[in-house]
């Protein structure tokens, strides 16, 4: 499969109108979901189409809320056999937004939910925001078909660890695809600092010992992979040297280094057991026990 090219500054605009988007339907499955760790139960997942809920509980039925980045809806879908859709295309956040939650209602389904955007500097109310309407359906096909390339490594990746870890899923927090393996150890308390997110939804994020990896559409010309430990170990930077960032105190392997190398998947992958690596290494972390016999 080819690996998609796309420059973040050919679809800024549409990517952070994607992003509200991702915000509203993630914050409908948080309403409903059971509550899992470390808010799994919050998060999207890339699929044949492009980006989905899973099924979401409702009394007796389930529904699920799907981008189609082909056909460029999103459908939504109850287990009784009704549907409603909203069309992808330029309108604004605050347009998708009534139209999102007038679909549901028609379905009997009104979540409450927090209507402004988290982990953002400039939290406009979904319903007031007329910023963002942006849309630009091949953009958007490229950075989903970019997140499947990302999703088909981490997963082999997450195949090679058998201790407590991530599914591979998309947090419309900060729109990245993560994976995220824990050592077993509580970490200390987060000190919180990300944008319009209370310190205590930090601080449930990292409760325990991790290292984290994963693909946004930032931190390069074309997007990113990235890779960080909480508690970062003493010596990580110096360990991990040629990917980390000390402005942004984590590791970042742009995907156009990746995309142009002669096995792109090679590529990320390395980085990947690099990073983790460093991390488990310097945390003294049981990696006999944790990990897959290669």
């Amino acid at each position: 499969m080819t690996w998609p090219r796309l420059r973040v500054a050919d679809w800024t605009e549409t990517r952070d109108t994607l992003h509200m988007w991702t915000q509203i339907v993630g914050k409908v499955r948080m309403a409903y979901a059971p509550p899992v760790n470390h808010w799994w139960h919050c998060t999207l997942y890339p699929g044949a189409r492009g980006l989905s809920t899973s099924a979401i509980p409702y009394g007796e039925t389930v529904f699920t809320l799907d981008f189609d980045f082909l056909d460029h809806r999103l459908h939504i879908r109850s287990s009784d056999g009704r549907a409603r859709e909203v069309t992808l295309e330029p309108k604004s956040v605050a347009t998708f937004y009534g139209e999102t939650m007038e679909a549901l209602s028609t379905l009997g389904i009104e979540p409450r939910i927090h209507a402004s955007p988290n982990e953002v500097e400039a939290a406009i109310p979904f319903a007031e925001d007329e910023t963002h309407f942006s849309y630009d359906g091949e953009a958007v096909q490229r950075f989903w078909r970019q997140m499947l390339q990302a999703q088909r490594v981490l997963e082999q990746f997450r195949s090679e660890f058998v201790g407590k870890a991530s599914p591979v899923h998309f947090f419309w927090g900060a729109m990245d695809l993560a994976y995220t393996r824990f050592s077993g150890r509580v970490a200390p308390i987060h000190p919180g600092g990300a944008p319009n997110c209370p310190p205590w939804v930090m601080q449930e994020g990292y409760s325990h010992e991790l290292a984290s990896f994963g693909f946004w559409p930032g931190g390069g010309t074309e997007g990113a992979f990235y890779a960080y430990a909480y508690p970062e170990p003493p010596g990580y930077a110096e360990r991990t040297g040629r990917f980390y960032d000390h402005t942004l105190k984590e590791c970042l392997l742009p995907y156009e280094v990746a995309a142009d190398s002669a096995d792109p998947g090679a590529t990320v992958l390395e980085f990947l057991r690099t990073t983790y690596a460093g991390a488990a290494d310097l945390g003294g972390w049981d990696r006999k026990a944790l990990e897959m016999s290669r």
